[in-house]
Formats: C-alpha cells, structure tokens, sequence
C-alpha cells in the first residue's frame, strides 16, 4: 500500500512564511511526522512538493502509474486557479483529501472557491499541521491499514 502527498505552491517555506496564518512547522518536520505515522500502519508513504503546476500535474500522473491507492493534497494557491491539477486527479481515478493548513473560509473571498472540492472524498481545513495528520487517518482506516 502507497500513499502520496502532494504539498503546491510556497509550502516549502513553512516555518518561516507568516507563521501566524501557516504555523512554526516545516514541511520537512510534517513530512517526517507523516512518514513515521504511516510506517508504523505498514503502509509507504512519499511526499512531493513543487512550485510548478506542470511539475505536480506530472507527479499525480505518475502516481497512478506506481500503484499509489490513495493521495493527500494541499494545493496551495493552485486550488483558486488550477483546472489543470483538477483534471489531472480527474484523470488518475486515485481517492484523495484536500488539506489546508489556514481555513480559507475565514481569508479573502477568492480564496472560498475550490477546483477540487468536490472530487475529493473529504476537505481538512484550518487545523493547521494537524490536518495533514488527520487525513492520513482517515486514508489509513479507508485502506484497511492498522492505525
């Protein structure tokens, strides 16, 4: 059993970029929480972050040729903007949870509006780090994997 995450746009800087709105966490400390929550359900689990959209449109692609069974996105800015993200989880068929660490709802309005939404099984939003862990959770149950 796989799972991938998929981390957009600018969350590379986690840590350090507005801290008040993202938290103090790195992406290198969630990916290594996830990492380790996941192994220890007997279940692999790779991250994927890219700037580029191209980029992130290839890795799903290429996640569903690998045998992945489930993805976990944060698609940053790109889920406001992004039909080519959207058609490419279309496109795989593969299962996934959006997550966001702010909740979008409570920012500016363009940020109300999803792509992916309603492809996705379930939206995590506004729990900062902690609903990256929470929808590993659920993946984990969804595939049958001891938690």
């Amino acid at each position: 059993m796989q799972i991938l995450v998929i981390h957009g746009p600018n969350l590379n800087l986690l840590g350090t970029r507005e801290p008040e709105v993202y938290g103090s966490r790195t992406l290198a400390q969630i990916d290594a929480d996830l990492i380790e929550m996941a192994a220890k359900a007997g279940v692999t689990l790779k991250t994927f972050q890219s700037n580029h959209e191209g980029a992130l449109v290839d890795r799903m692609q290429a996640a569903a040729q690998e045998g992945c069974g489930y993805i976990i996105i944060n698609p940053a800015a790109y889920t406001h903007t992004s039909v080519a993200m959207r058609d490419a989880l279309a496109g795989v068929a593969l299962p996934f949870v959006e997550v966001h660490l702010s909740n979008v709802h409570k920012r500016e309005a363009f940020r109300h509006h999803s792509y992916f939404s309603e492809l996705a099984d379930g939206v995590i939003c506004g729990l900062g780090a902690q609903g990256y862990a929470l929808a590993l959770q659920y993946v984990l149950g969804r595939m049958g994997a001891a938690t």
